[in-house]
């Protein structure tokens, strides 16, 4: 089952797999490759690889079907390489973790407090993301404990992003990140798991209050996705590309003229 990570959204994660890949290879890099047993316990790990064999280098496709051999005749050697990994990772306390508790969550909330643009919404600054774990998290948080203002700048972010250009308002769906704090010049790069998980934190945000912007901002998400990113075998590929003849944003960008002649004056305003 392969699970992409986006190291800018989730830094920690990204920081334990690079200690793993530089115990197992002695380096590290961005993209980072890494295979792992059923449960989580790591045995494999590579910077970038091609997606055929090229020179000397193997290709992830013949890795996969090289690793998925073995799984089958020599699976106790991997499991063995596993728990080896997984004991060197925890040797630092502090890597192990705690069991959550509430005073955890309130914690948590305090700092995304702390951290929330009250002005323009979201979290930070340039370059902005829509973390929608964040607001799920906060809208679930509002729910549990009677929070307002949990909830309050949670629809603030998600009315501010949604106004801002990295929503797209004439084919659906959102852009991966902001270039800018006000939500306006978008990184073109589409993502199914953002968008996923916005149409799920829009989603959540309408069954509570019922508010028909919200719902239709989630309908044409999934719309998108269904539209753009459902491949002809009924998979889904993993993002939709920023370029467009080598130019990022390309597809996207039209004269206020080029809007009208296809939507209508009023409409296209």
């Amino acid at each position: 089952m392969p699970v992409k990570v986006d190291r800018e959204e989730r830094p920690d994660i990204d920081s334990v797999y690079i200690e793993v890949c530089t115990a197992l290879t002695g380096g590290a890099g961005w993209p980072l490759t890494i295979i792992m047993s059923p449960d989580q316990q790591p045995f494999f790990a590579a910077t970038y690889m091609p997606k055929e064999n090229l020179g000397n280098q193997m290709g992830l496709k013949s890795l996969l079907l090289s690793i998925a051999d073995m799984w089958q005749t020599e699976q106790g050697k991997l499991l063995k390489t596993a728990g080896e990994v997984t004991q060197f990772l925890l040797r630092d306390e502090s890597i192990k973790g705690i069991r959550p508790n509430e005073e955890f969550l309130h914690k948590a909330v305090e700092q995304l407090y702390a951290s929330y643009d009250s002005e323009y919404g979201g979290f930070g600054s340039a370059p902005k993301f829509p973390t929608p774990h964040n607001l799920i998290f906060l809208l679930r948080y509002s729910k549990l404990t009677g929070d307002k203002k949990a909830r309050e700048i949670t629809e603030h972010a998600l009315r501010q992003m949604y106004r801002g250009g990295i929503f797209d308002h004439i084919g659906g769906g959102f852009c991966r990140y902001s270039t800018d704090r006000e939500w306006l010049a978008p990184h073109f790069e589409k993502t199914l798991y953002d968008n996923a998980l916005l149409a799920l934190c829009y989603t959540e945000a309408y069954q509570e209050g019922h508010l028909p912007l919200y719902k239709e901002i989630a309908e044409r998400t999934l719309d998108y996705c269904l539209r753009e990113l459902k491949s002809p075998e009924g998979a889904y590929y993993s993002s939709q590309d920023a370029d467009s003849d080598g130019v990022e944003g390309k597809y996207y960008l039209f004269t206020p003229d080029e809007v009208k002649s296809v939507m209508g004056e009023e409409t296209g305003r």
